[in-house]
């Protein structure tokens, strides 16, 4: 499903931009530098904010804090900004196709990019870039102010002349828009608006802090096509600083009212030419587009959005689907040229329809739902300044109903740090920080008392996240984020973070809501829901005898879709796929526009009277929610794709491993989109299939059920620690008997100690055995090596060791490489004065790896037969007390 942006008529949309502006000024703003020794701020017209004398060379890094002085408009403007640490990924890399197909990729790029506050105003709002000028928008709680380099100054080091715009205010009530423009133009929301009572309830879940608090993070990738690159004059680095200047807008839009930061992961530039051919239709440019991601863009992101120097046919500044977040195919949006600050808000847009949020100007008129900021507007409105800076309550709504129904869940995954050095305050624990709340007003709200100065507070051990209360980590098995719906899973919290696991959910194909409907990306899909999401919760899908009567016949009343004039007959097996039909519905969807009127039929099936009604609903010229939509089932172990009923496992679900076969997860547990199980309570392992009771949760604060990795580790752990107990008391035990026996055997007399020999009972050492640990690599005369260490066997000898993986026995065979032969029915004897210490190197001819030795004797003592040892021991004896 696409939705579009800037969705206003042409001819309106082209006088906005000729009136956007009050006035415009040119100046040259300065940089205020802090003294040396002093408070006073000196100022200059050098507004360059590279790091002086960067060890680097390469004059990349931008200092943290800066403020400017742009004096317009009778008034003195005090920027104070701070870099936004939150714009690149650590893993943040730009790429250019040159010609002859040559790509040059750089990890990293130039970070100039800052948001603030203008002094003394802390309604105010600043971002800006610092590359080449200052370029990028403030806005004084009154009027918003766009400033950029002038054109024909742009050649020069410094930048010193600049133009300042002022805002207009220019409202085009929707009262006198055309009538065609209401009836096809307007763009209701997808997400219906719960009642405020509902959402209360919602708010008031077991689980301490739900979506709507929880910061999210879109992983953004922009690719800035041919014509994109042309009008930042043939520069690679131009046309990168202009598409991270818009994202730094975009991101301060979304970041206060939504929680939600956008993080650039990636960009591309195609200076060459065009890896597809620009249509004017942004709908086919998304088709294409999305097209190309999957089959050519390698990074992992939530969205990726392409900036297009083209100017789309009509109104439209743009596409991009409703709700396509996540998603390889549908998780991206085209938006065409503009002006920094028009396409920030443009590009806000596209990224709103992804993430579940749409326009509706129908409920805008009606007062029901209001954009508080008149003055300014609303971001996916069309009044009001040029630069909106809010949302709607209705689309914060929209957004949060999009959350819990179990979209977004990859909106959770936060980055594990960000491209720049470590600092404080920016919100990510970085290296060398114990904690990082954010800012100070941040903090105040959450972590004050934990954290101070990035450093944690006595006794602490986390200062926010879901998994931190009261400056302590949750007990594990905490749940953190509950599940929204049949197809999800909750989220627990592992015990020793502060982070709640990443947001998962049911592998697509489980069934849900009964056994009525299938998971699908995460939402449980039937006919009937899709009826009470477009006419009401009254309205219920009508009877199957409805879809067989009616969708075969290929009528308005009934069909599998529409080419061009002509409506499609289902096939019989497909019936159940095509023209949704549903009972009791009203005049007025509650969503979308109704294309055309809706058909009721009466059918009669064994005396029963069934009402078989429908209708198109269109959010846009292509979407038309009045049909069943993909992944509803339409069978046992059947789903609709494309108005055709197919088997389930013509998906090729991936599926969870499963030591019992037939099974997923061994049957005691569910597999997740990440293709992991997730096990039941007192179920643990990678595929759940061992037993482990425990206590009650509320006695120990632990739950197994929720990872299968943390489940592992606690049960190798405790049967590791077992064994090293038994091992002790056993080696113990051998100990006492040992001499226990040797007292025993030994007769009566006075005994010394044989210098050098201080623990042995041997008087001498056999022949052929050498005492010198240096010729530990000599042979034995009975053929054996002395050397305990072997080589890591060759490939080709891996066969030979183990078996399905594992080693073909677990007890060493006394085959120590030279002859390769196996002594049977003997043991070798260590002597009692040598340690040992396991290595993981394996021998060909050993089961069970080398043993790495320390011994003072290189080799262990040869057997010595029962009358052998009586001599000696006697000889000994003789030895010692002869002394």
């Amino acid at each position: 499903r696409c939705g579009q942006a800037g969705d206003a008529s042409l001819m309106e949309l082209e006088k906005r931009k000729e009136n956007r502006f009050l006035e415009r000024q040119s100046i040259v703003p300065l940089r205020l530098i802090y003294r040396s020794g002093g408070e006073d701020e000196t100022r200059h017209d050098a507004l360059d904010t590279r790091v002086r004398g960067d060890p680097g060379g390469r004059q990349l890094t931008h200092v943290d804090q800066a403020s400017f002085q742009v004096d317009a408009f009778g008034t003195s403007f005090i920027l104070d900004v701070v870099l936004n640490h939150d714009l690149l990924s650590s893993e943040y890399v730009e790429r250019h196709i040159e010609h002859g197909g040559k790509t040059v990729e750089v990890k990293g790029g130039e970070h100039c990019y800052y948001q603030g506050h203008i002094r003394g105003n802390p309604a105010s709002f600043v971002a800006l870039s610092t590359c080449h000028g200052l370029h990028g928008m403030f806005y004084d709680g009154n009027h918003t102010y766009l400033i950029e380099p002038e054109e024909n100054d742009t050649t020069q080091e410094d930048f010193h002349f600049h133009s300042v715009y002022k805002s207009r205010l220019f409202e085009f009530p929707l009262d006198d828009l055309p009538s065609e423009f209401q009836q096809v133009n307007i763009t209701p929301p997808k997400f219906i608006l719960k009642p405020r009572p509902k959402r209360s309830k919602r708010q008031l879940r077991r689980y301490p802090r739900n979506v709507e608090e929880e910061t999210k993070y879109i992983e953004l990738m922009i690719v800035n096509d041919h014509l994109m690159f042309k009008k930042h004059r043939l520069s690679v680095v131009h046309t990168n600083t202009y598409a991270k200047s818009v994202v730094n807008m975009a991101d301060i839009i979304y970041k206060d009212q939504l929680k939600t930061r956008i993080v650039l992961v990636a960009m591309e530039t195609w200076a060459t030419d065009n890896k597809f051919a620009i249509s004017e239709n942004p709908l086919i440019t998304l088709r294409e587009f999305m097209k190309y991601r999957r089959d050519f863009i390698k990074e992992k992101s939530d969205a990726v959005h392409l900036f297009s120097g083209s100017q789309f046919e009509s109104s439209r500044s743009g596409a991009a689907y409703i709700g396509g977040i996540c998603s390889l195919l549908k998780g991206g949006g085209v938006n065409e040229f503009g002006k920094t600050d028009l396409m920030a808000v443009t590009l806000a847009q596209s990224l709103a329809h992804n993430i579940g949020i749409i326009s509706d100007k129908r409920k805008l008129a009606s007062g029901e739902c209001k954009c508080e900021d008149t003055w300014s507007g609303c971001i996916m409105g069309d009044t009001g300044y040029y630069l909106p800076k809010k949302f709607t309550q209705c689309n914060v709504e929209e957004y949060h109903d999009f959350l819990n129904s179990g979209g977004g869940a990859c909106l959770f995954n936060k980055p594990s740090k960000l491209l720049d050095p470590p600092e404080c305050g920016n919100g990510f624990i970085e290296t060398g920080e114990e904690c990082d709340c954010g800012t100070p007003a941040e903090c105040v709200l959450e972590g004050a008392e934990c954290c101070k100065k990035c450093t944690l507070t006595q006794d602490s051990q986390c200062s926010d996240g879901l998994c931190c209360k009261k400056c302590k980590f949750q007990p594990m098995g905490t749940v953190c984020r509950e599940a929204v719906n049949d197809c999800d899973i909750r989220e627990t919290c592992s015990g020793n973070s502060s982070q709640c696991a990443p947001n998962i959910h049911k592998m697509d194909g489980y069934s849900c809501d009964g056994v009525q409907g299938i998971c699908f990306g995460g939402r449980c899909k039937t006919r009937d829901r899709q009826c009470k999401y477009i006419w009401g919760q009254k309205v219920t899908a009508s009877d199957k005898y409805c879809y067989e009567k009616l969708n075969i016949e290929g009528t308005e009343k009934g069909n599998c879709g529409k080419n061009k004039d002509t409506w499609i007959q289902c096939n019989k097996r497909d019936v159940l796929c095509g023209y949704l039909l549903c009972t009791n519905i009203g005049n007025i969807p509650r969503l979308g526009e109704l294309d055309g009127e809706i058909t009721s039929t009466l059918v009669v099936q064994q005396g029963r009277t069934l009402n078989c009604s429908g209708g198109h609903v269109k959010l846009e010229e292509d979407v038309d929610l009045g049909y069943v939509e993909d992944g509803t089932p339409c069978g046992p172990q059947m789903m609709c794709l494309e108005h055709r009923c197919l088997p389930v496992a013509s998906f090729n679900f991936s599926t969870c491993l499963s030591s019992k076969e037939g099974t997923i997860c061994s049957g005691n547990g569910v597999c997740s989109n990440e293709l992991k199980c997730v096990c039941n309570r007192h179920w643990i392992g990678s595929d759940c299939n061992t037993y482990f009771p425990h206590n009650d949760d509320a006695k120990t604060g632990i739950t197994l059920s929720g990872n299968g990795v943390a489940g592992t580790n606690i049960i190798i752990g405790i049967i590791a620690g077992t064994i090293l107990v038994l091992a002790l008391i056993l080696g113990i035990t051998a100990w006492g008997y040992k001499n226990y026996r040797e007292q025993r055997q030994l007769p009566q007399g006075d005994y010394v100690k044989k210098p050098g020999d201080g623990d042995s009972f041997y008087s001498d050492i056999p022949p052929g055995v050498s005492t010198n640990s240096a010729s530990s690599s000599k042979k034995r005369s009975n053929g054996l090596s002395h050397s305990w260490s072997e080589r890591i066997p060759d490939t080709k000898h891996i066969s030979d060791i183990c078996e399905n993986g594992r080693p073909r026995s677990n007890s060493w065979q006394g085959n120590l490489g030279g002859n390769k032969k196996k002594i049977r029915g003997k043991r070798f004897r260590p002597r009692s004065n040598s340690t040992e210490t396991l290595s993981p190197a394996k021998s060909p001819s050993s089961s069970t790896g080398s043993i790495a030795s320390s011994r003072k004797y290189p080799y262990p003592m040869p057997p010595l037969p029962d009358e052998e040892k009586k001599v000696n021991r006697q000889s000994a004896r003789l030895w010692e007390t002869s002394i």
